[in-house]
């Protein structure tokens, strides 16, 4: 007895044992399902890179203001936000934000919110105090020399609303005004946006920037009382911001309205997914029993997911939300090929009892199934070496739910149908129903792969080759991207307010803010800067020279962020010594007195300038300038980029700033920052793909070929089954690239979702053509019998799959409607290959190697 028909037999001899264990492992399992986190979040990033290495050195070694923060963005748009009233709306949102408990206990102690209204308000104040503007106007600590104290937002307020218009407008005029210079820790242009006149009282857009204080959160995420406070402030915005237009902007915001949009989507998308699913699966069952088992088992398969997860404290992400529709589409193709096997051995032998029919159908599937959890396993498995944690989780995740998938549809799902169809058959109901595809319709269009087979198998190579030729040379041109705002949720199309009320979903403006802050904005988030860690002798006398020859060429860039006033946002050792002299005569007096050449730029003894300015403002001094045990180790330069800048144009550009501030000097400069760690990993991320393709590819051709040689005697049939899921991969890049959809960190994943379906379906006609072969001999009788069988099933399993992953394009996120188009093609495409392409391969692959079953039968 074979080793299939031994696993047949133990499987129908001892159902009811199968039944138990597989229960209780289940309930085992499935038992920390519970302790899953379920709050959605975005995937994670992560680098290995020098860039990686040098960025988390630059927040070890250097303090900054914005150090156990985040900051949420109050943006204000309009005909003009520097009018009185627009003014006063502000400093009354941050009085009403003081006045909140749960919103105020939130806030960082030092200058909680920051905006042009304080900026303004302060300036009038302390002018009218003594007729004279002093230097720090910014709502911040003041100056040494200022004024002793910030007003209050009380006082603020009642200094503005004292005033006039015309007021008002001079002193904007005044804090605007490119030559004041006012000192302090904010540049007034930072808060307006790109697009400001310099001098102008008037503006269409602004920022305040509420800053909440960190310290309690546990890693990336933000503590709940964070998250509640900025959905709290979208409220207080909207009760006193009147006269223009506002909105806010903060990371708490974005984790809660991304976690509801796709709930809401699920709302829709899984009822559409549910009928669509049911009709196929009736229309191929045509027995309600067996499509409610088939849903039982499904059940069975997320549970064991649900609990690895639970088991393994990995949480939901928008990602991984992908793979219980993948699971359901694998479970229903396991499903129908046990069901439809176990029909025809009913139906070629009538005589034959269920046990019998059973053991003789999973004998003829199991190691189909048992080759296809394999090689589908590897291929999402193969995700575990990318960069993106999420998608390292996606693969590991994906592999435990395919495996389970065997476990229930392989094992359990018989023996169940055993016991229930001996139940009902013992009552008097009749379990022989026609196998889906073997007559009828169906029948009749599944046949054209053979009947091409028969009549031009080479002219459906040679399309089918060219398409892939087409396809391969367009993926070179495919783009990489892991844009977070392709995460975020659009607002719903027109259609959608014809739902019933209870599915309608939420008006969603959170990506059209995000790319209007980027787009508009000099962001002081570090998503927004380029980092230039700056080592090695840096009190040479050259070395501030270096600098400042890399800040011109920074100017040059068309990634730097240029401000209201075209200057650029840009925070070095050079501004730190330069606002530190503007309050301190000794600074002053050293830095002149260094300055040899007069060109502002201190070029000799760079030491007793740290020192003093260490002395002098330790806090600023530590931001940019790094000393330990008394010696200077490094410097720190921020540059501000631009909010629609690309991550390759940033690195190749701050790149060439680095190597510009190196010179032929011994300093070691290295580019870092968010964005340019992005890059590494986009490009990162396309090396894992071709890296993840090719161990995927080299796994499975290993594996085919030695499961047909040890099962027929022939090395060159598991090539020959994995040439369709290749051609197919072709068609899909190629359909990536004429639908403009770049890699991402969900489209990446289309690889392993590609191979590992493309390879179950073709391992199933592979498989079972052998099986035919043998009997008959005849290559088109073997290939029409196997099409009609098997590809039945495989056409009901394709259908219900692409219809599940289908109706993600309803989803209000733009990157699941991507996943859910990008995935049903890759379904189609894998389903057209094994039942067109792959029939002709064989019968050329018969012609060509002579083979006729007898090694096979032998074996």
């Amino acid at each position: 007895m074979k080793p299939a028909e031994r696993y047949a037999a133990f499987v129908t001899d001892h159902s009811k044992f199968v039944v138990t264990v597989l229960v209780v492992a289940t309930l085992v399992v499935g038992s920390a399902a519970g302790s899953v986190d379920s709050g959605l979040s975005i995937a994670s990033f992560s680098s290995d890179s020098t860039e990686a290495e040098k960025y988390d050195a630059i927040q070890q070694n250097f303090t900054t203001d914005g150090e156990n923060t985040t900051v949420v963005q109050v943006v204000i748009r309009g005909e003009n936000v520097l009018s009185k009233e627009s003014l006063l709306e502000t400093l009354r949102f941050q009085r009403a934000v003081a006045d909140d408990p749960g919103v105020n206990a939130t806030l960082r102690e030092n200058r909680p919110t920051v905006g042009l209204s304080n900026l303004v308000a302060t300036t009038a104040i302390r002018q009218s105090a003594d007729g004279s503007q002093v230097r720090n106007a910014t709502g911040g600590q003041p100056e040494p020399g200022a004024r002793s104290a910030t007003p209050s937002i009380d006082t603020q307020i009642s200094q503005l609303e004292s005033m006039s218009e015309s007021d008002v407008e001079a002193t904007v005029e005044r804090v605007l005004d490119p030559d004041s210079r006012l000192g302090g820790p904010v540049d007034p242009y930072s808060l307006l946006t790109t697009d400001y006149e310099p001098g102008s009282t008037t503006a269409t857009g602004r920022v305040l920037f509420v800053f909440q204080d960190t310290s309690d959160a546990t890693g990336d995420d933000l503590p709940q009382a964070a998250v509640d406070a900025q959905l709290e402030l979208e409220d207080i915005s909207s009760r006193t911001i009147s006269s223009s237009e506002s909105f806010v902007f903060g990371a708490g915001i974005v984790d809660e309205e991304s976690t509801q949009a796709t709930g809401e989507s699920f709302a829709i998308i899984s009822p559409v997914a549910l009928l669509l699913i049911l009709a196929v699966l009736g229309v191929a069952y045509r027995d309600l029993v067996d499509v409610a088992l088939g849903l039982v088992g499904v059940a069975l398969v997320l549970a064991w997911m649900a609990g690895f997860m639970g088991w393994a404290g990995i949480g939901v992400t928008q990602i991984l939300i992908a793979v219980p529709f993948l699971l359901i589409g694998l479970s229903i193709d396991y499903a129908l090929h046990v069901v439809m096997r176990y029909r025809e051995a009913q139906l070629d032998d009538p005589d034959a009892t269920p046990r019998e029919a059973m053991r003789r159908g999973l004998a003829g599937v199991v190691v189909a199934i048992g080759a296809a959890t394999f090689t589908t396993s590897v291929g999402f498995l193969s995700n575990a070496v990318s960069p993106l944690e999420s998608i390292r989780e996606f693969g590991i995740v994906s592999g435990v739910g395919i495996v389970a998938a065997f476990l229930v549809f392989g094992l359990l799902l018989p023996a169940l149908k055993l016991e229930l169809d001996g139940l009902l058959g013992r009552i008097g109901l009749s379990r022989r129903k026609a196998a889906f595809g073997r007559a009828g319709a169906a029948g009749n269009v599944l046949s054209v792969g053979a009947d091409v087979a028969r009549r031009a198998p080479s002219v459906v190579i040679a399309i089918a080759v060219v398409l892939s030729v087409a396809g391969g040379a367009a993926a070179t041109d495919i783009e990489t991207s892991v844009d977070q705002t392709d995460f975020l949720p659009r607002d719903s199309p027109a259609w959608m307010d014809s739902l019933p009320k209870s599915f309608q979903p939420s008006d969603y403006d959170l990506r059209a803010n995000a790319e209007y802050i980027n787009a508009n904005f000099a962001q002081s988030r570090d998503q927004s800067e380029a980092e230039f860690l700056i080592e090695g002798p840096i009190t040479d006398p050259d070395t501030l020279e270096r600098i400042a020859a890399g800040k011109d060429r920074v100017a040059n860039t068309s990634s730097a962020m240029v401000l209201a006033d075209g200057g650029l946002q840009v925070t070095g050792p050079l501004e730190t010594i330069e606002s530190v002299a503007e309050t301190n005569e000794t600074v002053a007096a050293m830095v002149a007195e260094a300055d040899t050449d007069d060109d502002g730029v201190p070029d000799e003894n760079l030491t007793a300038i740290y020192d003093a300015v260490y002395d002098a403002a330790p806090e600023r001094a530590a931001a940019t300038i790094h000393r330990a045990d008394g010696e200077y180790r490094s410097l720190r330069l921020s540059v501000g980029l631009s909010g629609g800048a690309d991550t390759e144009t940033i690195t190749d550009e701050m790149r060439d700033v680095a190597t510009t501030i190196e010179g032929e000097t011994e300093l070691t400069v290295t580019a870092t920052g968010r964005p340019i760690i992005e890059e590494l990993v986009q490009q990162g991320l396309l090396t894992t793909l071709v890296d993840g393709f090719l161990i995927t590819f080299g796994v499975i051709i290993v594996f085919l070929t030695l499961i047909f040689w040890l099962r027929y005697r022939t090395a060159t049939l598991g090539a020959v089954v994995l040439t369709p899921v290749l051609l197919a991969q072709a068609w899909l890049l190629g359909t990536m690239y004429l639908a403009g959809i770049a890699f991402t960190p969900e489209t990446a994943i289309i690889a392993a979702i590609g191979i590992g379906i493309g390879v179950d379906y073709a391992i199933h006609i592979g498989e079972r053509f052998l099986e035919e072969y043998h009997g008959r001999g005849d290559s088109i009788t073997a290939l029409r019998r196997t099409v009609r069988g098997t590809g039945g099933a495989l056409l009901a399993s394709a259908v219900t799959t692409a219809a599940g992953f289908g109706v993600l394009v309803l989803a209000l996120v733009p990157s699941l409607q991507r996943f859910g188009f990008v995935t049903s093609v890759a379904i189609g495409y894998a389903f057209l290959a094994s039942i067109l392409v792959l029939p002709s391969l064989l019968a050329v692959w018969i012609r060509l190697t002579g083979y006729d079953g007898s090694a096979g039968a032998s074996a």
